[in-house]
């Protein structure tokens, strides 16, 4: 399985402008529309898997699976519903500007570079990737999309039927507008993947083995 929301770039520098401009006035600062958002934006109840940089929501019929180190260190997270899967990864972002439009024409050339199939698209999250691999399967559709946030980029790829037809997204688009991003003060190079760690209570199953768990959502 290959993987690796951006809204467009300008948009949501825009909305981090207004909430600014709010802020300075002394006004409560505008809910946001749709996630990821950053940890500082979110105040609710939601039921979400705490993964350490990564909040997952809890929602139904959605499993968690990730594929760990035998320290606990995730390397791969993979949220699967149906015949339709989600890759989520969050890397560090500079302060100033989002990297979103500078990654997503690396991954563009080194799909046509594999001879893979590889177009922009104005989507939902803004401007995303899809593309056709070939798979010992046969030919494979894959959606990139991204998110800039403050500091953070989040990547999300998705592979089944939602690659294409983005309407029967439903539960995976869901755990995507939930996601919250715990990016934390340390200071880090851009484009290094945040860390991600599996809850305590599954560390010593994914020590185990082949390092491969599914991981139940809770409240966090």
């Amino acid at each position: 399985m290959i993987f690796s929301r951006k809204r467009a770039g300008a948009e949501r520098s825009i909305r981090d402008e207004r909430t600014d401009e709010v802020l300075d006035s002394g006004a409560e600062a505008p809910a946001l529309v749709r996630g990821p958002y950053d940890i500082s934006e979110v105040n609710d109840d939601v039921e979400r898997l705490d993964l350490g940089s990564l909040h997952i929501p809890a929602i139904a019929e959605v499993e968690v699976r990730v594929q760990a180190d035998p320290q606990g260190v995730i390397q791969q997270v993979v949220l699967v519903h149906g015949d339709n899967a989600l890759q989520l990864g969050v890397f560090a972002a500079p302060r100033s500007e989002g990297i979103w439009d500078e990654v997503r024409e690396e991954i563009r050339q080194s799909l046509l570079q594999d001879g893979a199939t590889a177009q922009e698209v104005e989507g939902e999250y803004g401007a995303e990737l899809h593309a056709q691999v070939r798979t010992p399967d046969g030919p494979t559709n894959l959606r990139f999309v991204g998110v800039d946030g403050p500091r953070w980029m989040v990547r999300g790829v998705f592979q089944g039927p939602l690659a294409t037809d983005p309407v029967v997204a439903g539960p995976l688009a869901e755990c995507l507008d939930g996601l919250v991003v715990d990016r934390g003060q340390e200071a880090k190079p851009v484009r290094e993947p945040l860390p991600l760690r599996l809850p305590r209570e599954i560390t010593d199953q994914a020590g185990t083995g082949d390092g491969s768990a599914a991981a139940e959502p809770r409240q966090v």
